[in-house]
């Protein structure tokens, strides 16, 4: 569950600043739109035309990349930026993967090559490769790859682009049987060219399997701007089931299906402490004793993230 793919981010860019202004919708095009929100200096806007949701200004270049060093992995701050403690983590999100490998062994049953863009720390592919699969990972975040090499080795794990990956390691058009980008589409300034990088890549009778967070889920709607995904410096886009189906089929996917049964995690009760705090002082205040039961934990889906299966057209 990384957030650190941006792919074709370009490090070298040159840039008038660090941020920019977004006139216009990435999906459709489109200027019109209304404001959902500000906060700070972002403003959140829905796309009138396809109902897109997305933020400006944004920052870009090697300020965009710099969200995702060391202090995004380890936050002084994880409700603005980034994870508490992510590597302390660990046993919970290889919980969570197992948990999902049930999802993962219906579209994949049989031990197939799989690629992981944005992997992280490599953790759904430890699962998948004790699953019998053939794992590969890429993650542009130098921080957290650095866990995924150790892990599962370097010629298993490339720390940079996806599109440098392909070059480096040589890898033919078709040649996997499942990409998953886990957490990693919302945080890409060109989606659009993410897919079609990944679309050459994927086997005929292959799969894409994406997670995102919705922004029309019923909690979204309830909790507004105090919704845990609004992290304006790394979640720059925000999808609905409506926005990805159309994202994906725009860029030559079909998708099979999109939903939230396998999309909750395991949670640590420090986790839950930390994101009531983002509701208000006294939903902090009165959370703040779960911090005592940190090692404890729970599954939660709270249905506000959406996993969809597509498939080249």
């Amino acid at each position: 569950m990384t957030a650190a793919a941006n792919e074709n981010v370009n490090p070298n860019q040159q840039q008038d600043s660090e941020s920019e202004d977004i006139a216009s919708c990435q999906v459709c095009g489109s200027s019109e739109r209304s404001l959902k929100f500000e906060d700070g200096p972002y403003q959140v806007y829905t796309c009138s035309n396809c109902t897109f949701v997305y933020v400006t200004p944004r920052l870009t270049g090697q300020a965009l990349l710099d969200v995702y060093n060391e202090t995004y992995w380890k936050s002084d701050n994880p409700k603005e930026r980034g994870y508490a403690d992510y590597a302390k983590e660990s046993a919970l999100y290889l919980k969570t993967y197992k948990k999902r490998m049930k999802l993962v062994s219906k579209w994949l049953p049989q031990p197939g090559r799989i690629l992981d863009v944005g992997c992280a720390a490599g953790y759904f592919l430890r699962v998948a490769q004790q699953h019998g699969h053939d794992v590969h990972g890429v993650e542009l975040s130098e921080a957290i790859s650095q866990a995924a090499i150790q892990s599962l080795g370097s010629d298993r794990v490339y720390n940079g682009l996806l599109d440098d990956a392909v070059e480096a390691r040589g890898w033919q058009p078709q040649s996997f049987d499942l990409i998953t980008i886990w957490d990693v589409i919302e945080h890409v300034p060109d989606p659009q060219s993410l897919l079609s990088s990944i679309l050459k890549l994927i086997k005929p009778g292959g799969k894409l399997l994406l997670e995102t967070q919705n922004v029309e889920s019923r909690l979204a709607n309830k909790l507004g701007k105090r919704w845990h995904h609004y992290k304006h410096d790394e979640h720059l886009y925000h999808f609905s089931p409506k926005t990805i189906e159309r994202l994906l089929s725009d860029s030559g996917y079909k998708v099979l299906t999109c939903g939230s049964a396998y999309a909750g995690k395991y949670v640590s009760f420090g986790f839950l402490a930390e994101r009531a705090g983002r509701l208000g002082k006294i939903p902090g205040l009165l959370a703040k004793p779960l911090g005592l039961l940190k090692p404890c934990n729970l599954y939660i889906n709270p249905h506000d993230e959406i996993i969809v299966i597509a498939e080249p057209t």
